[in-house]
């Protein structure tokens, strides 16, 4: 997983920019944001690569920050990855803008810009241009009439949803 960490900070590096269009949700309660998310949809990336049932989870650090753990299982190596990293608010809190380290000091961007407000039960993520995106949910499995929403609005925002990929939790 070390090796999945260097890559993701390589690929990454230096990038903390918010894409054309794409507009950090506002309202943003972090302590609501908190706990194990399931990766439904992403577009292709070596660091996550042949991964199922991928999570992230996020809790509390002590500084202030949030520590992130994604998970995945690689059926080709027969065994768990992790990475595990922190974020931290690019400015307001209340702005879901926040800057991401697997392999310090590099950090990038990680844009939440759509979200179920009410129970914090789905979220759309950019990273720091169009080519990063994941569609995260409590559960493993969300409607499709949800999904497709979401779709459509990462798709009109300009994002290659054609691109995506579904991922299994099975």
């Amino acid at each position: 997983m070390r090796k999945l960490s260097v890559i993701l900070a390589l690929v990454l590096a230096g990038c903390m920019g918010i894409p054309d269009n794409v507009h950090p949700v506002n309202n943003f309660k972090v302590e609501k944001y908190l706990g194990k998310w399931y990766e439904i949809a992403r577009l292709d990336h070596s660091f996550e690569r042949g991964l199922t049932r991928i999570t992230a989870d996020y809790s509390l650090r002590d500084d202030g920050g949030l520590k992130v753990l994604n998970r995945g299982y690689s059926a080709s190596e027969n065994k768990w990855q992790e990475a595990e990293g922190k974020a931290y608010f690019v400015g307001d809190p209340t702005q879901a803008h926040l800057k991401v380290s697997f392999f310090e000091p590099i950090y990038a961007s990680y844009i939440v810009f759509e979200l179920d407000h009410e129970n914090y039960q789905y979220a759309l993520i950019s990273g720091p241009d169009k080519s990063y995106l994941w569609l995260l949910a409590r559960q493993p499995k969300i409607k499709d009439e949800i999904k497709k929403v979401l779709i459509a609005k990462a798709a009109s925002l300009g994002f290659d949803t054609s691109q995506l990929i579904f991922v299994s939790q099975d």
